[in-house]
């Protein structure tokens, strides 16, 4: 590992798959693995016990001791690469640069391998999210209130969109996340005795009203057509943020940001 791989050429096969897994969904779901770019994303990812593949970087930025040093702490030591100027350039998707990529396993988020470290659990469901920015929102969100769990339902792609890995700031790895099928995730909650609280403009109450002390999980739909009747049927209850201007309707991350801290006070009293 003192000496590493060294890839100068862009017609390399490896820089081809790399090109490919950074943008196909396909092609990550073909192979089981993404790549992602950053420091403090590649030590996340490593604390949440990711396996990392392979660790290419730009000796114009990044040191040979600093990448070794980027992955001391993986259990499984990856194949360390030095690339060229112009392969980094390539691969790099990052306006800010750090001279680190990874090409990394992925991991399984099937609803029978999420445990919850807490009875009296907090969720956070989404319900089919679309843009990138509004996931990685969502889990910095809950990362930042240190959720029991994330569930998505009836995903529209794959989580790991560089995108999404990028608007998170890596709390895509800090997180417990699961995905399902609304039926499938409604089925885990009932299961496990967990309300049902959906974010919706009908037959609700004001989420100040609304107890969150007991297990219980936050369901939020799209901006576009909130939630799906399949939730709404299903809801302990509806909650609703009351607005006093002209919309009536926010940004889906603030709104679940907002519900998410009055469950956090709730909880703290």
């Amino acid at each position: 590992m003192d000496t590493p791989k060294q890839i100068s050429s862009l017609q390399n096969t490896l820089i081809k798959q790399i090109v490919l897994l950074r943008e196909k969904s396909r092609e990550r779901r073909k192979q089981g693995l993404f790549i992602m770019e950053g420091k403090r994303e590649l030590t996340l990812a490593i604390k949440a016990g990711y396996e990392i593949k392979s660790l290419l970087y730009y000796p114009g930025i990044l040191s040979n001791k600093e990448a070794l040093g980027s992955i001391a702490n993986s259990k499984i030591k990856p194949e360390l690469i030095e690339v060229s100027e112009a392969v980094y350039q390539k691969l790099a998707y990052r306006d800010s640069t750090e001279g680190v990529i990874a090409v990394v396993k992925v991991k399984d988020h099937a609803l029978e391998n999420l445990v919850l470290p807490n009875q009296k659990a907090l969720i956070l469901v989404a319900e089919a999210p679309e843009k990138p920015g509004n996931i990685g929102a969502l889990l910095r969100t809950a990362d930042a209130a240190d959720l029991d769990a994330v569930l998505i339902a009836n995903p529209k792609g794959d989580l790991y969109n560089p995108n999404i890995i990028r608007s998170s700031v890596g709390c895509i790895f800090t997180n417990n996340i699961g995905t399902g099928s609304t039926s499938e995730i409604l089925a885990f909650l009932k299961e496990r005795n967990i309300r049902i609280l959906c974010a919706a403009l009908s037959a609700s109450e004001s989420y100040i009203k609304t107890d969150f002390t007991e297990a219980c999980a936050i369901v939020v739909g799209t901006e576009a057509t909130g939630l799906s009747e399949e939730w709404l049927e299903a809801s302990t209850q509806n909650i609703i943020i009351p607005m006093e201007g002209e919309i009536d309707s926010m940004n889906v991350s603030v709104s679940a940001a907002i519900l998410i801290f009055e469950a956090k006070r709730q909880r703290a009293i």
